[in-house]
């Protein structure tokens, strides 16, 4: 069974037959490269060399004297011929590059025989690490920041993995034994596989991304016995091996607490242990049930999710929220529990019936609209919702929301835009005749009508239409929505707060709204 590995998004058949041999750390400056390096090399007893203090030996002086005396064009010169000679050499172990190193043609080439690990810092955490120094390019805001956003692109290009760097850099200390396990696959050649480190409150996690990861038995975390639970229809399509495994229905009717009895009594049967990794393997309701079963058995054991459907790759699979419905409403009983590992195959995809891509399609045009910027000009240009680069987008954009606000008391609120409404359906429809996603794409135009955001609720309202998501629901009374609402579990003192929008990127929790101005937006999506 292969471990995980990770490439860059430009990963063609000629990678697969190069031999990684270090692992290189790039990213923008303050993103504690060099910390980290030392850190690495320490833990996988290999040699450290930071590439800024070797030019500085060779410069005898200062990368700042230089830089002020002879100018960018000359450093950057220098730079690369001494970069170009570090990855060149066989004892390349852990390596950090200079924050503008990627401006060089010939140093990106280089890069294709290392593990490229982008330790991705924001604009305003790196300026509070760095404006207090000396460096050159640091003296100035406006610009600093306008170099940050400017090479943000050129380090995802490079990227293999990505590891958000907020917290201290010896954060990065958790990190290590998946890079290295994506070393070691990459080493091996298997394939196109990306990392993205999750981080949370409560505990890491990495993120495997890649096609054909399942076909080729990627796995991670290994040790332990693996405990497989499966959607039954999944379990048909494809394989995943484990020392047990259990199938069950899916659909979001059985994500119930009998079938979560069911799943846990069948665990305690067969002797499941805190030393064994419980694998959802299925789509968010799955994902949801199984995570919730490992939260609570012997109060808390292993679970990594292998998501199987649009909506649990882009959203569902992140950020540890479980749980199982109540007749009276959806998720009424669960718990937060990051899982161990998340392990993401698109390929699976293609088995999908359409009208669970298009489902999913609703929670990829939700994700875009909260990060704005060049993932919803993506997601509006027409972009394939279920091509990589949106997946990575949409879960990027979740783990850094959950990062931020794990337990939902601030931002990570705004990742119920559409769902209030959404849930509301579901529950109205006895979850039988809605898919997750198609709720959700009715509760979004609803809260598009509910902001105001006229031009943006018809530009989505199209981009849904011409995926074949429904636009309205028969046989279910506004009346029953809107009591239903009422009981959301967000409710704060005795009303539901509405996540809204002001335009793409520009999503906000906690609005009161009105009961007439809801039933008006209810009444446009439902037909009793």
């Amino acid at each position: 069974m292969g471990a995980v590995g990770a490439a860059a998004p430009g990963f063609d058949e000629a990678d697969a037959a190069v031999v990684r041999r270090g692992i290189v750390l790039v990213g923008f400056m303050g993103a504690g490269k060099s910390t980290a390096a030392a850190l690495a090399a320490r833990a996988f007893g290999e040699p450290e060399l930071d590439t800024d203090r070797l030019l500085e030996q060779e410069l005898g002086e200062t990368i700042e004297s230089f830089f002020d005396r002879e100018g960018e064009a000359a450093f950057r010169a220098r730079e690369e011929e001494l970069l170009l000679g570090v990855l060149a050499r066989p004892d390349a172990g852990v390596v950090a590059l200079g924050g503008g190193a990627l401006g060089s043609e010939r140093v990106r080439a280089a890069l294709r025989g290392h593990v490229v690990v982008w330790l991705e810092v924001g604009a305003e955490e790196a300026w509070r690490r760095v404006a207090v120094g000396e460096r050159p390019l640091a003296r100035d805001r406006e610009r600093f920041e306008r170099l940050h956003a400017e090479r943000r692109p050129v380090y995802a290009a490079a990227a293999d993995a990505v590891v958000r760097t907020e917290a201290p850099p010896e954060a990065v200390l958790a990190a290590l034994p998946a890079l290295g396990a994506l070393r070691e696959e990459l080493s091996r050649a298997g394939g196109p596989l990306r990392l993205v480190w999750a981080r949370s409150a409560s505990g890491d996690y990495p993120v495997f991304v890649g096609r054909g990861a399942l076909r080729r038995g990627v796995f991670h975390p290994v040790g332990g016995r693996r405990v497989v639970v499966a959607d039954e229809r999944v379990a048909a399509l494809h394989e995943l091996s484990g020392d047990w495994s259990l199938s069950v229905p899916g659909g979001e009717a059985e994500k119930t607490v009998a079938r979560a009895e069911e799943v846990l009594r069948a665990m305690a049967r067969a002797g499941v242990g805190r030393d064994d990794l419980v694998v959802a393997f299925g789509g968010g309701v799955i994902g949801d049930l199984v995570g919730f079963c490992a939260a609570v058995y012997q109060r808390g054991v292993r679970c990594a999710q292998v998501p199987t459907t649009l909506v649990a790759q882009v959203d569902a699979a992140y950020g540890g929220k479980t749980g199982v419905d109540l007749p009276e409403a959806k998720n009424y009983v669960g718990a937060y529990h990051q899982p161990a590992a998340v392990l993401v195959d698109p390929d699976v995809l293609a088995t999908l019936p359409h009208e669970e891509v298009a489902a999913g399609y609703a929670e990829v045009v939700k994700t875009a609209l909260i990060a704005g910027g060049p993932l919803w000009d993506q997601v509006r240009s027409g972009a394939d919702p279920a091509a990589e680069e949106v997946i990575v987008g949409c879960l990027g954009t979740k783990l850094a929301v959950v990062a931020e606000d794990e337990r939902d008391e601030g931002r990570r609120q705004v990742l119920n835009l559409g769902h209030t409404v959404g849930h509301a359906l579901e529950a109205a429809t006895g979850y039988r005749r809605l898919r997750h996603g198609e709720a959700v794409a009715l509760g979004l135009l609803c809260a598009l009508r509910l902001s105001g955001q006229e031009a943006l609720r018809e530009e989505v309202a199209a981009l849904f239409s011409a995926r074949g998501l429904p636009a309205r629901i028969e046989g279910v009374g506004v009346d029953e929505v809107v009591e239903l609402v009422a009981r959301d579990k967000k409710r704060r003192g005795g009303s539901v707060p509405f996540v809204l929008v002001s335009g793409a990127g520009a999503v906000s929790p906690g609005h009161p709204v009105a009961k007439e101005e809801l039933r008006a937006a209810v009444d446009e999506v439902v037909c009793g």
